[in-house]
């Protein structure tokens, strides 16, 4: 059946989590792109810049103990946009910051706010998508990830060469407000949204009814009970931070190993995340396609992370790298594979848990990630203050998701069903 003959809300839905995600991600680029020059005015340290990072990964984590839990007991819509409102406001503050401390204080505020935007956006997903087309449609919103790393340099080198730094995060920060005044009048579930066709509300809700009578309430030490729980989180642990890794440090590692300016840099961002765009839409793409000829959910969900797990493996090479483009292939190659992988560990949880448990699973999983964030960041900081090298840290990106590919290998079962099992 044609999309036209279903009907396109749910599309449109997807479209909102896109532009949300893509704020969410331009917000968090800018201090990355800033660091050599913010460091310079300020005079912040790499020790310092690793705790500013981590001041935010801490938040983001300390977020994610609880935002679940309001996202499936006050609904996706309200709660998605008072986090927007937040991170918003604390994208501006930084603009105020003196020194280490100020940042950590508006990176902390920021780390808050951005908690939400996954799991509010897996919500939907799961509210919108039948099984088969939510990595496809995971893909599509966690593209805007990429898409707000592409756009940030092009903002903020103009705003910085104009007006200054200070102005990048003010101008930056402005954007989700402009998002809610689409979100709110908008967003509704689908048995309340005015204007979806009968059709197209069947088609979400092909895979029965059997997930959404499922209201028991379970906590999360219930939940770790589960193997698959376990699987999911351990994944994230060991893998996440890679990712924060590319999105804080790769503009420092451009300009301090091959030269790359601000001015230059625009560009190289803008190669490496079209590239981790596509990998996101790839990585869904695929599972999906595997869905549809006939393999099970849970092997064409692992089959699809395997290939991108493999994919980040080349970034062992990155510290020798002598050509500026070569760098920037290996990194787009990691950004192209963990988008891909993320559409995949996203998806995940919707599979395998009730739709009223995907908000909170979500969140713990992201929990789980954010710690080993915060405790990568102040690693790769040190070991950058002592030895000026990015070589060990290189080397354990690079087996991290298959290391994480092997959690899941060996704690998902296999028919699909985590919770209960």
């Amino acid at each position: 059946m044609s999309v036209n003959k279903i009907g396109n809300y749910r599309w449109r839905v997807v479209a909102l989590l896109f532009f949300a995600t893509t704020i969410n991600y331009i917000d968090r680029q800018v201090l990355g792109m800033l660091k050599p020059y913010i460091a310079d005015d300020l005079g912040i340290t790499e020790a310092g810049y690793g705790y500013i990072v981590s001041a935010f990964q801490a938040a983001y984590a300390l977020g994610l103990l609880f935002v679940g839990r309001l996202i499936d007991k006050y609904g996706t819509r309200i709660t998605y946009a008072i986090s927007i409102a937040i991170w918003s406001l604390a994208g501006c503050f930084h603009a105020a910051a003196r020194g280490a401390f100020g940042f950590g204080l508006a990176r902390f505020m920021l780390g808050i706010g951005e908690s939400a935007n996954f799991p509010s956006a897996v919500k939907a997903t799961a509210e919108w998508f039948p099984k088969k087309e939510r990595a496809l449609a995971t893909g599509i919103f966690n593209s805007g990830s990429n898409i707000g790393a592409v756009v940030a340099p092009i903002i903020v080198t103009a705003v910085t060469l104009k007006w200054g730094w200070q102005w990048a995060f003010i101008v930056t920060g402005l954007l989700g407000f402009i998002w809610m005044a689409f979100w709110l009048p908008m967003y509704k579930l689908p048995k309340d949204a005015k204007g979806l066709k009968k059709s197209e509300f069947d088609h979400i809700n092909q895979d029965g009814v059997e997930e959404e009578t499922k209201k028991e309430k379970i906590a999360w030490s219930q939940l770790l009970k589960f193997k698959g729980t376990i699987g999911i989180c351990l994944s994230r642990f060991v893998c996440d931070w890679v990712w924060w890794f590319f999105l804080f440090w790769a503009p420092d590692f451009l300009n301090k190993t091959h030269g790359v300016d601000l001015s230059q840099m625009q560009w190289a961002l803008i190669v490496i995340y079209t590239f981790a765009a596509f990998g996101g839409v790839a990585g869904g793409g695929l599972s999906s396609l595997l869905i549809k000829r006939g393999c099970s959910v849970p092997f064409s969900r692992k089959a699809a992370m395997l290939v991108c797990a493999l994919c980040v493996v080349p970034v062992i090479s990155l510290a020798y790298a002598k050509s500026m483009w070569i760098a920037i292939a290996l990194i787009s190659l990691a950004c192209f594979a963990h988008q891909g992988w993320a559409s995949n560990i996203y998806t995940l949880v919707s599979d395998y848990y009730p739709k009223n448990m995907v908000a909170t699973l979500t969140s713990l999983a992201g929990f789980c990630g954010s710690v080993g964030g915060v405790l990568a960041s102040s690693f790769v900081g040190n070991i950058l203050e002592w030895t000026g090298s990015y070589l060990v840290v290189f080397m354990i990106a690079g087996l991290a998701y298959v290391a994480a590919w092997l959690c899941l290998q060996i704690f998902l079962p296999r028919d699909g069903k985590a919770y209960g099992a």
